[in-house]
């Protein structure tokens, strides 16, 4: 009985040590710090690694975790400056820096910061207008982050950034806004719509002023080479008369080219008198054939002069 009972006490005291070495051994992970409290009063802030603590003396009272954290914030009602009730919510991002200040100097850094967050985004929203909460999202989130960073500076913990999730009005709000959105789509398709025949009836003018305009130059165009024609016709004319004139001054001055001419005047004045006789259906004679005589001689007189005259 005396073995058995030694054998049991000695079970319970290596038992026992390995409780105690187990309770002074403590390791600490990676981004994580542990505040060390000796006889309840702060010892020591224990970072990643292997650490010895004394037991019954020494206690970890508080652990934060160093890494960046996202902190979801709950919707809440804001009444916007024009009285309307909007529902928002965000998400704020800190760090703690210093974890002694953090377990001492708020109860509990985390619902402060999320207090700060909410009274605050109530006073930004409570100063603008339902339309310019959708447009000054920037402009509120810079407000909170430098309102809860001011308010968890004491206590070890930095705001690194804030973010609006949701700004939603009311079912009636959205309804409205609906309908003003799609007049505005109906408004600007009426004045693309009337821009485009605008320009349109624009391009047609210009193009039949264009075509006008060609039409004008090809019409002038027209008319000078017409006139040019008509005035190189005329010139030709005149050229073919003068040279026909010449001709015929040259063929009187050879011989026997005033019999020539005799006979030519003669047979011009009888063609006379034969479609004076066609025209009116009436014989017209001359009162005095001699006239006929008369007429040549007279013709044939004017030509010796001319003749003379050359000579």
């Amino acid at each position: 009985m005396e073995g058995s009972s030694t054998t049991f006490i000695l079970v319970g005291l290596i038992f026992l040590g390995f409780i105690l070495i187990a309770s002074m051994i403590k390791i600490v992970p990676q981004r994580t710090a542990i505040i060390v409290e000796r006889l309840g009063k702060y010892r020591a802030t224990f970072t990643a690694g292997f650490q010895i603590l004394i037991p019954f003396i020494d206690k970890v009272r508080y652990r934060h975790t160093l890494k960046e954290q996202a902190i979801d914030v709950a919707p809440q009602i804001c009444i916007t400056r024009d009285n309307i009730a909007v529902e928002v919510d965000g998400i704020l991002y800190l760090q703690v820096l210093d974890p002694q200040r953090a377990s001492y100097g708020i109860d509990n850094y985390r619902f402060a910061s999320i207090q700060i967050a909410q009274t605050t985004m109530r006073s930004v929203i409570g100063k603008l207008e339902l339309d310019r909460t959708f447009e000054e999202r920037e402009s509120i989130n810079a407000t909170i982050v430098e309102a809860v960073d001011k308010a968890s500076d004491p206590w070890g913990v930095k705001v690194s950034r804030y973010e609006v999730k949701n700004i939603s009005p009311p079912q009636s709000i959205k309804d409205a806004m609906e309908k003003q959105m799609r007049a505005e789509r109906e408004k600007r398709a009426v004045i693309a719509e009337s821009e485009g025949t605008r320009q349109a009836k624009i391009n047609n003018a210009d193009g039949d002023k264009q075509e006008y305009i060609l039409k004008s130059e090809g019409e002038k165009m027209r008319r000078i080479n017409e006139a040019a024609g008509r005035a190189s016709e005329i010139e030709q004319v005149a050229v073919a008369t003068a040279n026909g004139l010449r001709a015929i001054a040259n063929a009187i001055s050879d011989d026997n080219g005033l019999n020539a001419v005799n006979l030519r005047i003669a047979e011009q004045y009888l063609h006379a008198f034969g479609n004076l006789a066609k025209t009116n259906n009436t014989m017209i004679l001359p009162s005095n054939l001699s006239d006929i005589a008369a007429i040549v001689a007279t013709a044939t007189s004017v030509f010796n002069e001319t003749k003379d005259k050359k000579k």
